[in-house]
């Protein structure tokens, strides 16, 4: 069925044998030939061109240290096997201990842990938030580029490495005098300490905690207004910000169910609002309000565990203002999209390298795959997706950088961080499909890396908002933010010159100039309900 051509490389190069035939059992049948190379001990960073210099292009070059150790050691057959090992003996639920006592843990094989390791140390959830780097230009840059690495490495714990990352800026909209025991402040710490424990402990007894996200429910999904769980005061009188509440419901995808916290939505009297639930509780005794039901048996992300929860009058600290829980998770949405984009150019990424590794090796037909001009199509094919989506981030990216001080970069980034999440996400299964077809039937198999980047792929364009939701944030963001309308017509405008220059080298004309100008004139005429029943081709 996968059958491939024999190569047609010459009798010089695999003249035939002239030995005669044996019969005997355990004789050797063949020699095996034409067979490419694991892609492996070489350095992710320096062997991408692109990021490279888009990571100095926009002022990241300080980070170049790191990102080379990191690089290196992605790069790895040592640390390729440990991704392996954790996806193949995935995460099992422990509902109880031996002893009979409550416990609701996910148990991770080892290599989980040194990977999750690995990633918060070399600061993939928290470079940018370390005062000494916070508000550095390249940081979110160089944050983003330890990202893009490590999801090549395993994308499966990049998950919670992610929520961490995103939940900082969250967190830190808690004001200090409803911050009283100081247990959100210790959070923070927490998460930018850039180290791990896999221990089920107190968050005191911890060098490091990591964060979850606990949103959706069986009967919403992404319409989290329709949230049934309620939030009632824990006492009486105290039903604002940094008060304590139970929490009574149920969760239907919560991530990484062994992180030290969670932000979740729950309905009190004012409506949704926003919490902080810890598994274990600032006295030191567990949250047993806190249950998980069972482990998902997902397509893909296989090292991750996702599970079911339910608040069975779980403890939480309300976060910002009751009632406005929808809006306080916004400032994290942002940051878990950018990482969505990461993630799938990452993906991407290492397909392409993986095709052109593959191709580069293997011969059909008297040539190299490489050499065949409808395979070297392909493949510029897909480095070009690659690489587009590469520059994307890193401009996302630079407009986190530098939100903090220019408005117009921060109006961008609430609109553009929707767009690129919609098409780059899109995109990565398509390519990681085509580079799979490049491998052939060697393409198709488990033992290959292809297949866990295939069921990977579809992830991104799910998780954070799927197809319809992202339209219909970047629908509603044009009615309302006219500052990110002229921000993102401004960024596509910029572009026209190098545009038509590029096309005049080639000797094409270019049509760029009259896309943009057409968009600018579709923005000014049309109104969020005219552009809705066409949102997927229009964003």
């Amino acid at each position: 069925m996968f059958g491939v051509a024999s190569p047609s490389t010459g009798s010089e190069k695999h003249p035939p044998s002239s030995r005669p035939i044996s019969t005997e059992p355990g004789q050797q049948t063949h020699e095996v030939l034409n067979q490419a190379q694991s892609l492996s001990n070489y350095n992710a960073f320096l062997c991408d061109p692109a990021l490279v210099a888009g990571v100095a292009a926009h002022a990241g070059e300080w980070g170049y240290k790191t990102l080379e150790r990191l690089g290196a050691t992605v790069g790895s057959e040592e640390w390729q096997a440990r991704a392996n090992d954790a996806n193949r003996h995935g995460p099992r639920l422990d509902t109880h201990d031996r002893f009979g006592h409550r416990c609701d843990a996910a148990a991770f094989h080892p290599a989980y842990h040194q990977l999750m390791q690995l990633g918060l140390e070399s600061g993939a959830a928290a470079l940018a938030w370390q005062p000494e780097q916070e508000n550095r230009l390249g940081a979110h840059v160089v944050r983003g580029t330890v990202m893009y690495l490590m999801y090549q490495l395993d994308p499966g714990m990049c998950c919670p490495i992610t929520m961490s990352f995103a939940a900082t800026p969250a967190l830190r909209q808690q004001r200090p005098e409803h911050d009283r025991g100081g247990f959100i402040a210790d959070l923070v710490a927490g998460l930018q300490s850039c180290r791990y424990s896999g221990k089920d402990c107190p968050i005191w007894d911890k060098p490091g905690v990591t964060m979850g996200m606990s949103m959706t429910e069986k009967q919403g999904g992404s319409d989290v207004r329709a949230n049934t769980t309620i939030a009632t005061p824990a006492q009486a009188g105290r039903e604002g910000p940094g008060d304590g509440f139970w929490l009574v419901g149920h969760k239907w995808f919560t991530s990484a169910p062994m992180s030290d916290a969670f932000l979740t939505l729950a309905k009190t009297k004012e409506g949704v609002s926003c919490f902080v639930v810890p598994r274990w509780l600032p006295g030191g005794a567990r949250n047993i309000g806190f249950s998980v039901q069972r482990l998902k048996e997902k397509l893909g992300d296989k090292s991750n565990a996702s599970s079911e929860v339910e608040y069975r009058n779980a403890w939480g600290v309300m976060l910002g203002e009751p009632g406005r829980g929808v809006r306080t998770i916004l400032e994290m949405v942002v940051h878990t999209r950018l990482d969505c984009v990461i993630g799938s150019a990452a993906l991407m990424r290492l397909s392409a390298q993986l095709a052109a590794q593959h191709a580069s090796m293997r011969c059909a037909f008297g040539k190299r795959l490489l050499e065949q001009p409808l395979m070297r199509g392909v493949l510029a094919d897909l480095a070009l997706e690659s690489e587009a989506a590469v520059a994307t981030w890193l401009r996302l990216a630079r407009g986190f950088d530098r939100a903090h001080a220019e408005e117009s970069e921060a109006a961008f980034v609430r609109l553009a961080t929707a767009i690129a999440k919609y098409y780059v996400c899109k995109r990565a299964p398509i390519v990681a499909y085509e580079a799979m077809e490049c491998h052939g039937g060697n393409g198709y198999v488990e033992e290959g890396p292809m297949a866990r980047l295939f069921r990977q792929s579809p992830l991104n364009a799910i998780w954070e908002g799927s197809g319809n939701v992202i339209c219909l944030d970047v629908l509603r963001a044009l009615a309302r933010e006219p500052d990110s309308t002229r921000a993102l017509l401004c960024e596509l405008e910029a572009a026209v010159g190098p545009a038509e220059a590029t096309e005049a080298a080639c000797g094409r004309r270019s049509c760029y100039a009259k896309l943009v100008q057409a968009l600018g004139e579709e923005l000014r005429s049309s109104t969020a309900l005219s552009l809705e029943p066409r949102a997927r081709a229009f964003v």
